[in-house]
C-alpha cells in the first residue's frame, strides 16, 4: 500500500485514529509495518505491501481459497487427472477445464500460460453478447473517469479485471481491495508480471466495515462486486459514509418474470441486488442519488461444467438461459 492512504484510513472496528509503525518501505510504498488503533487497541498489519484491515467479528467465506485448495488437493491425489488437465494442448480442453488450468498455472506463477488458458476459455464460457455487454460497461466507466484526479478505490476487486483496464487507461492511483489476502497476493504477482503494479495499492478489508474515514473516498468503482458481498446488511450505508464523490458500480439485472433464475437468486440471497427495482430502491434508502446508466441487454447462458475436473463449475448463475440487463449504477 502507498503512503497517501495513511490520511484516508481509520480503525474499521471502532473508527478510531491509527498510529502507524513502518518497518520497511520502498519509495512511497509501505511494505512491512502495522497500524494500531489508538482507541480500541486493534492492530492491523502490513505484510508484503498489503494492508490487512479485517475485523474478526464478521463471518465471511473465502470461496476462492476454498476452490483453490479443493482443486490443488484433487490434482495432488489424482495425478492422472492433473496430467489430463495440464499435459495436453489447450485445444483438447473444454472451456471450464481451460479456466481451471489457468488457475493452476497462476498458482505456479506461470502467468503467460495462465493468460493463454483464460483467453481461450472466455468465449466458451460466455456468450458473445455477454462479453460485449461487459466490455461496454468497462469502456463507459473508463470514459467517465478520464478527467478526474486522485485515487480510485475499486471494491471487491477479485482477479483485478477492472483494475487492469483502469491502470492501463488512466493516469491515476488505484486501490484494489478484497477481503481475501490470498486473492490480493495473487493480484500483486499478476500485476507485477504485467508491469502494472507501480500505481496500485492493495488493501484487505470487509466491504461491510471498511477502514476509510468519513468522506475520504472521492471515487469508487466495482465490477459486479456488490452482489458478491455475503449478508450485506448495511453495506450501501457504509459505502455512503466513506464516498464523498461517486460510486460507479457495474451491475447486471435479471428480468422480473424469470422464474427459473429468480428461484436461484432467492436461494443465494441475491434477489434484492440483482433485480433492478429492489437494487435501485436499496440505494435510495441508503441515502444515494443513483441512476442506471449505459443500459444494454444481452443473452446469457449457464457456464459449462468441467469434464476433466468432472462437474466443476465456474459461475452459479444463471441457471437457465436469460437476457441480462447490464448497466453502471452511477451513485452520488
Amino acid at each position: 500500500m502507498h503512503g497517501y492512504l495513511i490520511e484516508m484510513l481509520q480503525c474499521p472496528s471502532c473508527h478510531g485514529a491509527l498510529s502507524w509503525t513502518v518497518r520497511e518501505r520502498e519509495d512511497d510504498r509501505l511494505l512491512e509495518g502495522a497500524a494500531d488503533c489508538t482507541v480500541c487497541g486493534a492492530e492491523y498489519p502490513i505484510r508484503d505491501g498489503i494492508g490487512l484491515f479485517l475485523t474478526p467479528d464478521l463471518p465471511r467465506n473465502d470461496l476462492w481459497e476454498e476452490g483453490s485448495q479443493k482443486l490443488s488437493g484433487e490434482l495432488r491425489e489424482q495425478p492422472d487427472v492433473e496430467a489430463r488437465l495440464m499435459n495436453v494442448p489447450l485445444s483438447d480442453l473444454g472451456p471450464a477445464d481451460l479456466f481451471f488450468r489457468g488457475l493452476v498455472h497462476e498458482e505456479r506463477g506461470e502467468f503467460e500460460e495462465a493468460e493463454r488458458a483464460f483467453e481461450q476459455a472466455r468465449p466458451g464460457l460466455y456468450t458473445e453478447a455477454y462479453l460485449a455487454c461487459s466490455e461496454a460497461q468497462f469502456e463507459f466507466v473508463i470514459d467517465e473517469l478520464r478527467t478526474g484526479v486522485g485515487p480510485i478505490v475499486d471494491l471487491a476487486s477479485g482477479r483485478c479485471t477492472l483494475v487492469v483496464d483502469l491502470v492501463r487507461a488512466l493516469d491515476r492511483p488505484i486501490v484494489a481491495t478484497d477481503f481475501s489476502p490470498r486473492v490480493l497476493r495473487r493480484d500483486r504477482e499478476r500485476l507485477t508480471h504485467r508491469d502494472l503494479y507501480d500505481e496500485v495499492s492493495l488493501l484487505a478489508f470487509d466491504a461491510r466495515r471498511t477502514p476509510f474515514r468519513d468522506g475520504s473516498v472521492e471515487t469508487m468503482t466495482t465490477n459486479l462486486g456488490l452482489p458478491n458481498v455475503e449478508e450485506p446488511g448495511r453495506l450501501l450505508e457504509e459505502l455512503r459514509r466513506i464516498v464523498s464523490g461517486r460510486l460507479l458500480a457495474i451491475s447486471t439485472f435479471y428480468p422480473e418474470d424469470d422464474e427459473a433464475n429468480l428461484a436461484a437468486l432467492r436461494e443465494h440471497g441475491l434477489a434484492d441486488s440483482m433485480l433492478r427495482g429492489s437494487a435501485m430502491a436499496a440505494f435510495a434508502e441508503a441515502g444515494w442519488r443513483a441512476t442506471a446508466r449505459n443500459a444494454v441487454r444481452g443473452l446469457a447462458k449457464p457456464t459449462p461444467k468441467g469434464e476433466v475436473i468432472e462437474g466443476g463449475g465456474i459461475d452459479a448463475l444463471p441457471v437457465a438461459e436469460t437476457t441480462l440487463e447490464w448497466c453502471v449504477i452511477d451513485a452520488r
